[in-house]
């Protein structure tokens, strides 16, 4: 497993960069498309079972991946958004995937095998990458509350990119400070970076009201409460889209209807 400290790595291929890169062989290139990164061989079929209702190489067009991006992919769950986003940027960069700490189990649950969490799987993708030679970024584990989900070393304008997919709404039910959130974001990214943000689509007026029962929010709520933290929409998705879907139950149509928004920090 690549266990180094991906800042002192960059470092020394700045350095090596500097002096003009004459004793050595360049590291392999990343997927040159989405489309390549989508079809490559080597992922996992779990992953290929999702791209159908994910949309993967016209999510990673429209957010704009650039090859050596810093990118911190919140909520990143069983790190599907994550692997794809280290597979564009390639080895040059770095992804973080971010969850929100366990709470301490008690009592013969605390005695059982540990849960599988965010971190296990994303270093199983990581080991997994590593194997099969992908020319990928480091994908790196952070376990920090959705408050303050930047590592102290890139909370200050350390991050080119921001994602999050599909987890938004789970912040009504949840009680996160959205706000807070938000506001760490925009001060984690650079001038120009840029925050996409994923989800199911809520019915207009309905807010995020329904985080808990249908999964959804609306779009205007959630473009109104990142623009509140200072971020500029450039661009809207209509990828996800289904306007078949009524947006009001449980079992929703497949595809659901789904809207993609693209910030960036002024």
């Amino acid at each position: 497993m690549r266990t180094d400290l991906h800042l002192a790595a960059l470092l020394a291929s700045s350095l090596i960069a500097l002096a003009g890169c004459a004793d050595g062989p360049a590291p392999p290139a990343a997927a040159s498309t989405p489309a390549a990164i989508v079809a490559a061989a080597d992922r996992s079929p779990g992953d290929r079972a999702m791209d159908a209702r994910r949309k993967p190489a016209e999510l990673l067009g429209f957010i704009g991946v650039r090859s050596g991006m810093i990118a911190l992919d919140v909520a990143a769950g069983g790190g599907y958004t994550a692997e794809l986003l280290a597979r564009a940027i390639g080895p040059a960069g770095a992804v973080y995937g971010q969850s929100a700490p366990r709470k301490a189990a008690a009592g013969a649950a605390a005695a059982s095998a540990p849960p599988r969490t965010s971190a296990t799987a994303l270093a199983e993708r990581e080991r997994r990458l590593e194997a099969g030679h992908v020319a990928a970024a480091q994908l790196i584990a952070v376990q920090q509350r959705f408050e303050d989900p930047v590592p102290a070393a890139l909370a200050d304008g350390g991050l080119d990119l921001v994602t999050l997919v599909f987890n938004y709404h789970d912040f009504g039910h949840m009680g996160v400070d959205r706000a807070q959130l938000n506001r760490a974001l925009y001060k984690a990214l650079k001038p120009g970076g840029v925050y996409v943000v994923v989800d199911h689509a809520g019915r207009p007026g309905t807010g995020i009201s329904e985080s808990g029962t249908l999964h959804r929010v609306e779009e205007s709520f959630v473009r109104a409460e990142v623009e509140a933290a200072g971020f500029k929409l450039v661009a809207a998705g209509d990828f996800l889209r289904n306007p078949a879907d009524p947006r009001d139950a449980t079992t929703p149509p497949v595809p659901e209807d789904g809207f993609a928004l693209k910030f960036v920090r002024p």
